[in-house]
């Protein structure tokens, strides 16, 4: 579950999951849920893989952010649907999605960055949470 909440002139995320895995996925989802109004509308047409090492779980989240935006800024791919591992402590995601149609995607917010502004993830006994702000 995530949901985007007001922040100054920037815009927040917040996310909720069971596991870290899904924590990775929902924020990834948030993130383009950001960029794009009609999310649903994207389809799963190209596959892009993703590796990070981190030990950091907050630095993983910023990177692995970063990184689809980064894939969203040069290559202009929207996606919906992520598969996240973490093996040894590394990151591995797959994504799924396609290019940006301005015919059939409405776009939202520009996400110039993710920030480190109010970055933390935590886990509890009832799962994980993470709260990013974005720069827009």
């Amino acid at each position: 579950m995530y949901e985007t909440f007001p922040h100054t002139a920037d815009l927040g995320l917040r996310v909720r999951a069971d596991s870290r895995e899904a924590l990775f996925e929902e924020a990834a989802r948030g993130l383009f849920s950001m960029l794009v109004l009609n999310l649903d509308a994207v389809q799963s047409l190209q596959e892009i893989r993703i590796e990070l090492a981190d030990d950091d779980v907050e630095y993983q989240l910023f990177d692995w952010l970063t990184e689809l935006l980064y894939r969203f800024d040069t290559e202009h791919l929207l996606f919906r649907e992520f598969n996240v591992q973490f093996n040894d402590g590394n990151l591995r995601g797959i994504c799924r999605g396609e290019p940006l149609g301005a015919t059939r995607h409405e776009m939202d917010h520009e996400v110039k960055a993710i920030t480190y502004h109010g970055l933390k993830v935590e886990q509890s006994e009832v799962g994980w949470a993470a709260e990013v702000i974005v720069d827009i």
